[in-house]
């Protein structure tokens, strides 16, 4: 009877933890739910907060560049309260910062871009426009920086990465900022946790498959963190290695093998089918000129 009665106990505990797993499915990592407010509701906020701020500086010679462009990559977050240029027409967040001048030509300054929202679909990112200026604030070069994609093994080397290269003796400052061309842009970004299903009968919502291209595009915004300073080794090796879009579509694994590495024995089996087609090939060359000798000498008399 008591061997019954802990068969049915046990019985019972293992329904009640497969009913435990089944409701288990339906929970989902805060980090990865959907928002409940619209994703584009904070980057519409952010715009109208910088077309409202009163700028500061509309020329080069306006800005204070008393700040060393820093050794390694540092920390600076743009946002409501920070100082606002209006330059071409645009408002835009900017930093600017004196350069070395006792350093080797040509040197590289990094930047990373952080992610600004908490959830990876509603984020957006600040893209940099640099202008680089000569000592009477002339500009020598401006560019819009091209953000790749990298996901590190820390925090310090993942994010949107770009880099500029100063190769002019005249330069001696810089100015950050984003352009109206940066604020309207995107930036690819692959494997992200995009796709979701809901419905009213459940709970909580569903995680479903990764979209089927496994990527998206970041729009730009107005504000954000941006890292800059000197390019060091551990932000050359994430720039060099970030992605800046989607790859080519390729043969397989398999064939870029085969064709990169060559196999000894598919060679030898590619030898002795040549060699084997080229013996067919004489063979069947010398049949056809033996019968045309036996027919001449049938011929006669």
């Amino acid at each position: 009877m008591s061997h019954r009665f802990s068969a049915l106990i046990c019985a019972l505990a293992f329904a009640v933890l497969l009913t435990g797993c089944h409701s288990a499915k339906m929970l989902i990592p805060p980090n990865l739910r959907p928002p409940t407010e619209d994703p584009a509701a904070a980057l519409k906020k952010a715009k109208q907060q910088l077309q409202q701020a009163s700028p500061c500086c509309s020329s080069f010679a306006d800005f204070s560049y008393q700040n060393m462009l820093p050794w390694q990559p540092q920390k600076f977050t743009m946002g409501n309260g920070s100082m606002v240029a209006n330059l071409d027409g645009t408002h835009s967040y900017f930093l600017a910062f004196r350069l070395p001048t006792d350093v080797k030509l040509p040197y590289r300054v990094a930047m990373k871009s952080e992610l600004n929202g908490r959830w990876l679909r509603s984020s957006y990112l600040f893209a940099p426009t640099i202008v680089l200026l000569d000592a009477g604030f002339q500009p020598i070069r401006t560019d819009n920086i091209d953000l790749c994609e990298h996901m590190g093994w820390s925090d310090e080397t993942s994010g949107a990465l770009g880099s500029l290269e100063v190769s002019s003796d005249k330069a001696r400052y810089l100015l950050v900022y984003s352009s109206a061309a940066q604020q309207s842009g995107k930036t690819y970004w692959e494997q992200s946790p995009t796709t979701f299903s809901t419905t009213s009968n459940t709970v909580a919502a569903t995680p479903a498959s990764l979209d089927a291209t496994g990527s998206f595009s970041v729009p730009h915004g107005p504000d954000g963190t941006l890292w800059v300073g000197m390019m060091n080794k551990a932000y050359a090796k994430a720039v060099d290695s970030s992605v800046c879009k989607k790859a080519a579509q390729g043969d397989g694994v398999l064939n870029t093998l085969r064709t990169a590495i060559p196999l000894p024995w598919i060679n030898d089996n590619s030898k002795a089918s040549t060699s084997n087609a080229s013996n067919s090939s004489s063979s069947s060359s010398g049949g056809s000129g033996s019968s045309g000798s036996s027919t001449s000498n049938n011929s006669n008399p």
